[in-house]
């Protein structure tokens, strides 16, 4: 849908591709699993909030960044993936221009907000494991939550710089995005003037954004994998390592074909658009699912609390019967 305007046309919606290549007979099976990924997100997610939330156990500078983190992952999902499914489902692939925008500022910023969430994560486990006597002189609920307050804030401007850098060239015809939601590197393409600077311009925050905390993790996880190794006996060293290498393995998934794309958006090396989605999807999603497991559901507090939770459920339908 275009509207005339002196000799060109102002695009009013996107057409959001999905997986451009992927035949009819498939899109049922592609949507079941993004449903079912979104349910598992919504709940997973929303259980570590809520427990956190309500539980005064939990409220503990560790897990205030993992609630923010759950939050940070549950908004994502909840802006995206509704509209992809419907196209699968419904045929319903357009999206206004507006909350195209809308969405594109939603993806960069919450994007960002993971990359600094999980830097205070691995600095904060830095200083449990490498300076336990001095954690909580170090680290407080306060600390943390103006922290968190301040990546929000740092995370929206990024958002905004991003979507203004999108928002301010002109579209005047191309409106097939070729991707499961709007983001920059689908939409600025579809601009009918030269976008080479705006392109190198958003190369460069991005790499700012999500190299700076990737080496502040790196550095984190190498530390407390030598003081751990140094100290503690060989089963503590053993469990130690296979925590470490767990998250690594997480946040490895995030960092790793992020980094990967944005480099090949800047050189002339083309992949299948198919595999380019997949690969955006695999980064994207997969995290969103593994976050509440590994970093929350497998600490022994929670544990704790979910059987708890899960015992008294029980007893009250024993009851009831």
């Amino acid at each position: 849908m275009t509207i005339s305007m002196s000799n060109q046309t102002a695009v009013t919606e996107f057409i959001l591709l999905g997986f451009p290549g992927l035949q009819s007979n498939f899109f049922l099976p592609v949507s079941l699993t993004m449903f079912v990924a979104y349910i598992v997100s919504l709940i997973a997610n929303s259980t570590v909030i809520i427990l956190i939330i309500l539980r005064e156990q939990l409220h503990h500078p560790m897990y205030i960044i993992i609630a923010n983190l759950a939050l940070s992952d549950l908004l994502f999902d909840t802006i995206t993936l509704p509209k992809i499914i419907s196209k699968y489902w419904f045929g319903a692939g357009s999206i206004s221009f507006n909350w195209c925008f809308f969405q594109l500022f939603c993806v960069h910023s919450l994007g960002s907000l993971d990359s600094f969430i999980i830097m205070l994560m691995a600095v904060d486990r830095y200083v449990a494991i490498c300076k336990p006597l001095r954690y909580h002189s170090i680290i407080s609920n306060r600390l943390v939550t103006l922290l968190c307050y301040i990546v929000w804030l740092f995370a929206v401007l990024i958002g905004l710089a991003i979507t203004l850098n999108a928002g301010l060239i002109p579209y005047c015809g191309p409106n097939r995005a070729k991707n499961c939601f709007c983001s920059n590197a689908t939409v600025i393409v579809l601009s009918c003037v030269d976008v080479s600077l705006e392109r190198r311009k958003i190369f460069i925050i991005a790499m700012c954004v999500h190299l700076f905390p990737l080496t502040v993790i790196i550095l984190s996880y190498i530390l407390i994998i030598r003081v751990v190794h140094l100290s503690a006996n060989n089963e503590t060293w053993q469990k130690a390592f296979y925590t470490c290498t767990t998250h690594l393995f997480v946040i490895g998934l995030y960092f790793i074909p992020r980094l990967f794309l944005y480099s090949t958006n800047q050189i002339p090396l083309f992949l299948d658009v198919d595999i380019n989605v997949f690969i955006l999807c695999l980064y994207t999603f997969i995290p969103h699912l593994a976050n509440p497991i590994i970093f929350c559901l497998r600490t022994k507090e929670i544990r704790n609390i979910l059987v708890q939770m899960f015992k008294r459920i029980c007893l009250r339908c024993e009851h009831r019967s």
